[in-house]
Parts: C-alpha cells; structure tokens; sequence
C-alpha cells in the first residue's frame, strides 16, 4: 500500500510542479491536500508513511473515527474539513480540525468561531463560492460574498484565508480556466477591499492544471492517489 501511494503521490506532484513551470508559478507555491474521505485509516497511514500529512475529509463521524485510530499510532496530521457543514456538527470540526474550506454561510463561521478552543491558534477558513451557480452545489453567490467576508474577517477565532470552489465539471481545458479565473478575480476584488487573504483552494484530480494557470494555492486531489471510490 504505501509503495503504491508513494508512485500516484509522485505522479501528482510532477504534475504540481509541471503546471508551476507552465504557467510561471514560483516553485512550491501550490500545496497538496490528500482528500480522503471514504479511506480507511489505514490508507492515511500508509499515505503519512509515505509523506503525506495534510488529509482532507467530508463526514465528520467517519473523520473522528480516523483520527482516534491514527492518533494512537501517534501521527501529528493536519486535518482539513471540506464538506457541507450542518450547524449541529460545528463544536467538533471547531475543536478538531484546522481547517475548514467549505463555510457557505455567516451562521456557519459565527458557530465556528464561538466554538474554537482557546487553547488552539485560529481556525482557518476558506468562504466557498457556487461559481457556477449548481442548484445542487453548497457555496455563496457572488453578491452575497463581500458582505459575508467582510463579516467573518472580524471574528476573532477564525481567519478567513481564501476561497474555495468546485465548478462544474468539463474536459475542456479552457472552459476550466475560465470558471477558476473567476474565482481568482474575486478574490482579488475582496484584497482590493482591504482583506489579507492568500489562499485559493482549487482544483481537483481532473483540472488541477487549470486551476494552478488561474491562481490556485491549494489543490485537492482524491481519486489521483487512492484510486476510484468505490
């Protein structure tokens, strides 16, 4: 298993580094985030065991779960929240997680914000954006975000780092550019406005290349290097 993970691992970041060398990327400026929901955590074992140590999970039960086995075997991992968050679930990812990229609304981030331990540094946060404006996908519209931003960077337990989106799947190269650079534009609108943000969560097993050309710091790759869900 971890050899396994080790090949697709670096198959991705020869990517990674390739797209940065495209598209005129300063080295290293793009982070890697396993998305490993549905693994087991012996799966994230053998992914830390092979450098990997940044996971990123959807289902909070099934997270905790995870977290509990590995942390027995005493692995130091940064865990990631990225998917839809229900109100009676923040406490957990408040105290558990470091960050959240999926926050779609400012209840969300009050909750979040209320929750967050003393003890640990500020929960980071990505403001996610419904780019293509899917009935079936989470995320803000563009008008709602300047509002909502500006809100949630003054809650003092939380730090709004960025924005997260999933466009609409294609194959096409340039139609993936193209949804990516409009989330790279508001972003830049919201620093234009006087915010300190420096993440752009973006990107995914099938157009991780368009996203790194349109801006992306931070991709989120599952099925690259675990294979298929079943």
């Amino acid at each position: 298993m971890t050899c396994d993970f080790a090949v697709r691992l670096e198959a991705v970041w020869s990517r990674i580094r390739a797209a940065e060398a495209r598209f005129q990327r300063p080295p290293g400026s793009v982070r890697l985030l396993a998305v490993s929901k549905t693994q087991p955590a012996t799966a994230i074992a053998a992914a830390a065991a092979a450098g990997q140590y940044c996971f990123g999970e959807n289902y909070l039960r099934e997270t905790l779960d995870k977290m509990a086995a590995l942390a027995v075997q005493g692995m130091a991992l940064e865990w990631h929240f990225i998917g839809p968050i229900q109100a009676n679930k923040t406490r957990a990812i408040a105290e558990r997680f470091a960050w959240v990229h999926s926050v779609d609304r400012l209840k969300i981030a009050e909750r979040l914000n209320a929750q967050r331990p003393n003890h640990l540094p500020p929960l980071n946060i990505c403001l996610q954006i419904n780019i293509s404006h899917e009935p079936s996908k989470h995320g803000l519209e563009e008008s709602e975000l300047p509002a909502a931003a500006r809100a949630m960077a003054m809650l003092p337990r939380i730090r709004l780092r960025g924005l997260m989106a999933i466009p609409a799947p294609t194959l096409e190269f340039a139609a993936q550019r193209q949804s990516f650079a409009q989330v790279r534009h508001l972003q830049e609108r919201l620093i234009a406005a006087g915010l300190q943000l420096d993440v752009l969560s973006m990107g995914m097993s099938n157009d991780l290349e368009a996203a790194i050309a349109e801006g992306s710091t931070l991709v989120r790759i599952g099925a690259a290097l675990f294979g298929p869900r079943a």
